[in-house]
């Protein structure tokens, strides 16, 4: 889930906005401002109700933010990064690098959100206690309150990805010992309750409830496809946990000249169905005192990053990484420990090195080729 727009950053972790998120913030602010103050509290002017509306919905999405960075800080404290937080049509998702390490980690991480979301159910609530006699500061008082509550249940339903289906997991992952039985199990649940929102949601419609029928149905659909999205994830990780470089690497890599013009990499190599990548030999020798080492690396990024029109006036060896400055691998690196390590650099592709010599490539595309053809083989 990309941002759309960076709001800043909170923990180094950077918190945005989906687009998604402008619809559902619309659609809140139109329903509190036009149905439910001015039914609960018609003496208040129509201009308080807009503004009551728009600063609750605010307030929401506040509680929602709240609610990820719970997630975030159990997260960073059991030493796990925090890529970043985004809101959206759905509430909000705080992306961690990778999957707990312990079923303990797992629990802990799950059930910070809907604590949060508790706690600020019952903060409100309070606040509501002690303003209720002033309607323009109990109308949102109470309404988060409600809210709050709200998504600390529903968050707590025992389907996977919900915090609750991580929670199962968690549970089940603990009692049984097995990882890859707790992610079945949560699943399986999540597919469950998946299904039941859009069982309920057709029932609503037929109802006569159109809107809320159909808002089941979007959730129901949403979480069935999240459920199996994130089923499939997990279960390539604990595949990869167990893998290390130098079992995917490839042994042979594409060379070209240092010289070589771009316009005649692009028409000679690229355009022909040619890697993505190269290593840049200079006169056909490393590095000096090197050995064999390449002059540098290029990639298809590293080409679209020069004007087309400077192509046929630029060697090779202008838009390449130099050797000094490319991230490397070991062949006895986990491959999950390689994979972060290309993404904290944002790169495709890294060279393998075995003592100081270069021993192979490990690329994204050579991942997936390796996990297509065993899965096809089931090794």
């Amino acid at each position: 889930m990309e941002a759309s727009i960076r709001l800043g950053k909170i923990w180094n972790i950077p918190i945005g906005l989906h687009f998604s998120w402008f619809l559902i913030f619309g659609l809140v602010s139109w329903s509190l401002a036009a149905g439910y103050f001015p039914e609960e509290y018609p003496q208040l002017t129509t201009t308080v109700h807009w503004a009551l509306g728009i600063a609750t919905s605010l307030l929401l999405f506040g509680s929602v933010l709240l609610h990820e960075l719970g997630h975030a800080y159990m997260a960073l404290r059991d030493k796990l990064r925090v890529h970043s937080i985004t809101l959206f049509i759905f509430g909000g998702v705080a992306q961690i690098e990778s999957e707990p390490p312990t079923a303990a980690s797992e629990f802990r991480i799950a059930i910070a959100g809907p604590i949060v979301s508790l706690a600020l159910a019952v903060l409100f609530g309070v606040l509501y206690f002690f303003d209720r006699e002033i309607p323009w500061l109990a109308a949102p008082s109470i309404w988060l309150a409600r809210i709050n509550l709200f998504l600390a249940l529903f968050n707590l339903i025992p389907g996977f990805p919900l915090d609750g289906g991580r929670v199962l997991r968690a549970i089940v992952w603990h009692y049984s010992g097995s990882y890859r039985r707790a992610n079945r199990v949560a699943s399986i649940t999540g597919q469950a309750a998946a299904f039941g929102f859009i069982a309920i949601g057709i029932l609503v419609v037929l109802g006569g409830n159109i809107f809320n029928g159909l808002w089941l149905v979007f959730i129901g659909w949403f979480l069935q496809n999240a459920a199996a999205t994130a089923y499939a994830q997990s279960n390539m990780q604990d595949m990869l946990r167990n893998w290390r470089v130098g079992e995917v690497m490839a042994t042979e890599w594409p060379q070209v000249s240092n010289r070589m013009p771009l316009s005649e990499l692009v028409e000679e190599k690229l355009l022909r169905g040619g890697p993505r990548y190269y290593f840049v030999m200079r006169d056909g020798y490393g590095l000096e005192g090197n050995g064999n080492l390449p002059y540098g690396m290029l990639s298809l990024s590293d080409v679209t990053a020069v004007p087309r029109a400077q192509w046929p006036l630029t060697p090779v060896e202008r838009a390449m990484v130099p050797w000094q400055k490319l991230v490397v691998v070991q062949p006895e690196m986990p491959l999950l420990d390689a994979l972060k390590v290309m993404d904290d650099a944002n790169v495709a592709q890294v060279p393998v090195l075995r003592n100081g010599e270069l021993v192979g490539v490990l690329s994204r595309q050579q991942v997936l080729h390796t996990i297509r053809l065993r899965s096809e083989l089931q090794i």
